[in-house]
């Protein structure tokens, strides 16, 4: 019992993890049609936001104001994101839509620069990121079994940003104009809707959420210039498995990925579970193309 329930967190965890990372992925990919290979990068400029973040708060704040950093590092990690998405969008992105080996090209390249900024800037070391003093410890729930406030800190992190989601996307005016341009952008048009501002506050969205998700993973281990390469071929999958352009599907193929990887790890091996569940991928979407939830559109029903 000790070790499923371990297994079931750990499942649990890991999706979470993967969710957050994929879910601006979700809209940048999912919405916008836009190959974003620089989304590894927006994790990791969240990430180093974090870090400077605690630097901060060690050098000009009181100790005992440490611990409460990372309840300010998190919305600094977006608003940083989403300011350079914003710049991103503006400056280069604008002029690749409908152009997905463009924006494939254009964005691998902005990515290697980043990375590179980020190793003159901050060294090509990984850092560390102390984690506040009240996410230490666990929740002990039987003998044997304490799961960690850090992963569960996690867990609840991503609830939150997924029903923040799901209340722009379909309770707020801009997010009804979103999915009014990325459905049918010519009529969206017509009725009025500046396209070219939803098209930059829709890039910047995403850019922030992954701003989010670098800055969680700060509590998981040290960070680098290269955190983010670790985590895009799991975030493509995930949007791609769950069905492009449906928030839902990203969460059910963050959970089913996730699930699976844990499984096959604990079965086998990391690097043979990895690749398990990759062939387990492929294999679904050759049965199922559009993914877990596909959409459903007069131009796909023709």
């Amino acid at each position: 019992m000790e070790v499923m329930l371990l297994q079931l967190f750990n499942g649990i965890s890991v999706s979470s993890i993967l969710l957050l990372i994929a879910l601006g992925l979700a809209v940048t990919f999912g919405l916008m049609n836009v190959i974003n290979m620089a989304h590894g990068e927006m994790i990791m400029i969240g990430a180093y936001a974090a870090f400077v973040t605690q630097n901060i708060f060690r050098a000009a704040l009181p100790g005992e104001m440490f611990d409460w950093y990372f309840a300010l590092a998190v919305p600094v990690s977006f608003l940083v994101c989403f300011l350079f998405g914003l710049l991103l969008e503006s400056s280069l992105i604008r002029f690749l839509y409908g152009r997905p080996l463009d924006s494939l090209l254009a964005t691998w390249g902005v990515g290697l620069a980043l990375q590179q900024a980020a190793r003159s800037i901050f060294g090509a070391p990984n850092v560390a990121v102390t984690s506040p003093g009240w996410l230490n410890g666990g929740w002990t729930v039987m003998e044997g079994v304490v799961l960690p406030y850090k992963r569960l800190f996690i867990i609840a992190l991503v609830a939150v940003v997924l029903l923040l989601m799901y209340v722009y996307i379909y309770r707020t005016a801009e997010g009804r104009r979103m999915r009014a341009v990325m459905q049918n952008r010519d009529m969206a048009a017509c009725l009025g809707i500046s396209t070219r501002r939803v098209d930059a506050l829709t890039f910047a969205v995403g850019s922030g959420i992954a701003g989010i998700a670098g800055c969680a993973l700060t509590l998981i281990g040290p960070i680098g210039p290269s955190i983010g390469t670790y985590y895009i071929v799991d975030a493509f999958m995930v949007v791609v498995l769950g069905g492009v352009g449906k928030l839902i599907g990203t969460v059910l193929g963050a959970l089913g990925i996730g699930m699976a990887n844990t499984l096959f790890e604990f079965w086998t091996t990391a690097s043979l579970g990895k690749v398990l569940v990759f062939l387990a991928v492929v294999l679904f979407l050759q049965w199922k193309p559009r993914g877990i939830i596909a959409v459903r559109t007069r131009s796909l029903d023709s």
